[in-house]
This record gives C-alpha cells, structure tokens and sequence, in this order.
C-alpha cells in the first residue's frame, strides 16, 4: 500500500474518491504536484529534501491534521493508540500528534510502552503520519504540545524533558524554567540529537495563567521551535445541549481568574467565542499584539481528545495493586452500550488544522508549520482554502510569508475557496457566508509594557458576501496602496452568530460572540482563521 493519501496517489482512480478527495486532488493537479513531485520520503533522520519552490509563494497541498491527541498513556484520557489512529484516519486526518500528560507514570513508563504502539500504528496506518508528542506542563503557565519528527530519538527526547522541565513532574511554577527548557529543546535540535522539534501552547486563555509576558519570552526564548498556540482549543462538544449541564462552556472555558492568572485581563478571556480562543477571536487582541511586532506566531485549531461525546467505552479498571504510575497508562477500555460522560470529537471530526507542503512526509508537514503555511476551521466548513497577496509591481506571498514592497505599491489578496462538497460529520452540508480580512499594523517592536495584549491599529477593513457561491471560486480584494509595513489575515463562518467584537464596531463589526452557557451546539456556529502575511516595505 502506498504511503501516500489515498487522493494524493495517482494508482488511486478518480472514480473511487469521494468529493472530497476528488478536489484535493484537483489541488494538487493545479499546484503541479500530483505523483511523484508530491511524493517524499519519510525515511529519517537526514536533512529534508529540497522544496520544489522555495520561496514565500509556493503552490501548496493542504494536509489536515491534529496536534493535540491524547490516548490511554494520559491519566485523564481512556483509548487505546491504535482507536485513536484509526478514527483520525477514518475522519480524514493527514497526520496527527500523540501528547500525553506528564507525570510519574509517563516518565517511568509510559513513553517507552506509547513508542511501542506508535510504531505499531505507523505500521497498520501507512497514509497516517503519526508524531509521538509530549503535553507538557509549562512551569508558572498552562500546557504546550512538544512534538519531535520520527527518529531513534524520539522517545527517549521527550523522557528527558519531562524529567528536567515538566512543571507537575517537578511541581515548580519557576518561569525562567520555561525559557531554559525551550532552549535546551532547540539546542538538541541544532545538535543533531533529533531532526526537528516543535513547541506550541494550548488552550492559552483557560485559566488565564499564560501572561502576554510568557508568550513572549517562550516565543523569543527558542523562536525556530515555539511557532504558536491553539487559536481555537479541543473539548469543542462540552457545550451540546442538554451533555454536561447549564454552565457548560465550548473548549471546556469554564473558569474564573484565580491568584495565579494575569490580572490585566479581562473577565471576557475566559470563555471562548465561535469556539476559539479569546486571544485568537478577538480582532486587536493578544494574537494581532504579537503580529503586530512583525514575527509570525502561528495559531492552529485540535481535538485535545480524551473522551469523545455520546461515545459509549469506558475506562477498562486496574489490576489489583496497580494504579497509573506503576503501568504508565491505564488499562484498554470497555465497551459498555451506554453513552458515556465526555466533551470532545475524535481526531479530524470536527477540529482541523491545513499545513501547506510542497511533498509529503513528516519533515514537510513540519516544515509547514514553521513557515506558518497554516488555516484551520470547524465543521469542515470549506473542503479547500489558498490565499495569496500581490503588488501590482510584481511579487506575492502567501500564509506565513512576506511580501517586499515598495510604498505606494498597490496590493490585492487573492482568495481561492472550494466549497464543501459533501455533508460533514453531523450530516449537513456547511456553507460559508462571508470573508473578513483583518489589516495589522506592523510596529516591528516589542511594547514598552511587556504584558500588553492590545494592537489598536488594527481591525477589520473588508467584508466581502460569499453565501451564494459555491463549488471552486475566487475572489480579488483590493487592499489600496503600501503605506507602511503590516499584515494580513483572514476570517470566514457560516454566518449563524455573530455580533460586535469585544473592541468595538469600528475593529469587528460582526466578531465570534460567546453562546449562552449550556447550549453551544459547535456545528451551528462554525468559523475558519488563516494565518497572516506580512508585507515588509523596502
């Protein structure tokens, strides 16, 4: 069986694809792609093959994954590795990130039995790339997925950063650990010791624990493996009415600040809006803060799988004497018939994160995520997504990259959307309503105050009405002339519900609003987010 996905291999027949996978692969046919200019070897280590186009506009292929999964080597968490590939697989996941939580049992055991199954699941699901991954608990902070490509290190990397900078495992919230355990994280990397490694902080407004000053520091500390954070957080089911009671909250936001969180912020960041996190969601904010010193910092979009909804397996129970820590893991669940407590979706149900390759491979999917060649949506909203940005004088780039211009350069972003083709997992076909490009200015500074979260020079600058289109199309937004170094992003939903932004009209006319408490019904309320492009003046 070819490694490849099944809509990439070209022995596959167009007549055995779903919609879907047929538009895919038109993608691919229209990037060049298709065949062996899209296949790479996934062979490591060694350095990475040499991109067929590298510059900031390459024709891209989109590969869907999830870097937030956890599985029965989590204290919290019940599925085998082998269901949780196999259902990333079935609801069409491209790759995907294993992250289990520190602790004890982790440490002594469970990332040495967890490397035994991922092998087995790489094995039994060839057009899965499976990344082994750590969540790790961020001393002083919340947590972060740290992933490394596939190698002979894998494992035994992740045992020794848990051991020397897992806050629970030490039970330190000493912030200058963070810092030190990122760079000792990249340091291996320059070293050879793995071939690549990256770092990204989930679920960053939860508990409001992630001050602007960590993110940072984080981000300055090791900025070739921290790239970002989830820009919307998994657990997106916790809030289906009638599941987890009345103040039940999408991504499970359901907290209250505490003696440990940032006290400049505002009560607002503790629930989510659209599904997406108060840093992301709110145009001007803390993501817009940090783009707005001219670094790209990423934003993706995951399961954070540990108990899917209505699913009906329970934990399996422990050998007599046994608990977690003695077994690193807890024992293969149960089928029981009954639905069972649980907040999320599986892998790919309905949280996804795009990467643009230019091949295939682990390599490339994390070389994807570097360059910020990222969008992400729910409820599989649109099948396909390329955005570009051009000077009329010549020149573009695309998601994540720079655009050189000159000032006076007048610039269009270009927008090629392919509808959704095929009901999604809830069974209803999603329609796009309406795109929004969000305008930054770009300071190329950090704040004097290292805790500021606002960009007040940027906000929303067009919207444009795309509800009665569909099928492939494009649309060519004129963004006006170059007046000084900035960037670009761009938003989309269904149109359900919406309403003024947390900052105001003038910056979001018609932002992601939060749902009343209990009944947030994720599939009624989807939104899709791209990463920005950055125009540097010359």
């Amino acid at each position: 069986m070819s490694a490849l996905p099944r809509w990439a291999d070209p022995a596959v027949p167009d007549a055995t694809l779903d919609p879907q996978g047929l538009s895919r692969r038109g993608i691919l046919r229209r990037a060049g792609l298709f065949g062996a200019a899209f296949a790479a070897t996934t062979a490591l280590p060694g350095p990475a093959p040499a991109a067929a186009h590298d510059t900031d506009d390459p024709p891209l292929a989109w590969l869907v994954g999830d870097h937030h999964v956890h599985t029965q080597y989590s204290h919290d968490a019940k599925y085998t590795l082998g269901q949780a590939a196999r259902r990333g697989a079935q609801f069409g996941l491209d790759w995907m990130v294993c992250t289990e939580h520190g602790n004890v049992g982790h440490d002594t055991a469970g990332a040495a039995l967890e490397h035994t199954d991922i092998l087995a699941a790489r094995a039994e699901n060839p057009r899965l790339l499976i990344f082994q991954g750590l969540e790790w608990y961020i001393p002083g902070a919340e947590h972060a997925t740290v992933f490394t490509s596939p190698g002979p290190h894998e494992a035994e990397i992740l045992r020794q950063f848990e051991r020397a900078y897992d806050g629970k495992l030490l039970s330190s919230s000493d912030e200058t650990l963070a810092v030190a355990a990122l760079g000792w994280l990249s340091a291996r990397r320059r070293e050879g010791f793995v071939d690549d490694a990256l770092v990204l902080a989930n679920h960053p407004s939860r508990l409001g624990i992630d001050a602007p000053h960590e993110l940072r520091a984080w981000r300055d500390a090791a900025p070739d493996i921290m790239i970002g954070m989830e820009g919307a957080p998994g657990a997106q089911g916790a809030a289906l009415p009638g599941l987890r009671g009345a103040n039940s909250i999408r991504g499970e936001y359901e907290n209250k600040p505490s003696a440990q969180s940032h006290p400049g912020y505002p009560i607002e960041a503790y629930v989510t809006y659209g599904g997406f996190d108060w840093m992301t969601a709110t145009v001007g904010g803390m993501w817009d803060a940090l783009l707005a010193e001219g670094r790209l910092f990423s934003i993706t979009s995951n399961s954070d799988n540990h108990r899917t909804v209505r699913d009906t397996l329970r934990n399996g129970d422990f050998p007599a004497g046994s608990t977690f820590d003695t077994l690193g893991k807890v024992p293969d669940p149960v089928e029981t018939g009954v639905a069972q407590p649980g907040s999320d979706f599986w892998p790919g149900q309905f949280s996804r994160t795009h990467v643009g390759v230019t091949r295939y491979g682990y390599r490339e999917v994390m070389a994807g995520l570097r360059a910020g060649r990222v969008w992400v949506d729910h409820g599989q909203l649109v099948d396909g997504l390329d955005v570009r940005l051009s000077s009329a004088r010549g020149g573009s780039a695309t998601l994540g990259g720079r655009l050189r211009a000159r000032r006076g350069d007048r610039l269009t972003l270009t927008v090629t959307v392919q509808s959704a083709s095929r009901p999604n997992f809830h069974g209803v076909l999603p329609r796009l309503a309406h795109l929004d490009v969000i305008r930054g200015v770009v300071t190329g500074r950090a704040p004097a105050d290292p805790d500021s979260w606002r960009a007040p020079d940027t906000r929303v600058t067009e919207t444009v009405d795309v509800s009665r289109r569909s099928g492939r199309y494009t649309v060519r937004i004129p963004l006006g002339a170059v007046a000084g170094p900035g960037y670009f992003r761009v938003r989309g939903s269904d149109g359900n519900r919406h309403g003024t932004g947390l900052l105001g009209a003038r910056v979001d006319p018609h932002a992601p609003i939060a749902h009343t408490p209990g009944d947030g019904d994720p599939w009624l309320d989807t939104w899709l987010y791209t990463n920005p492009i950055f125009v540097d003046v010359v």
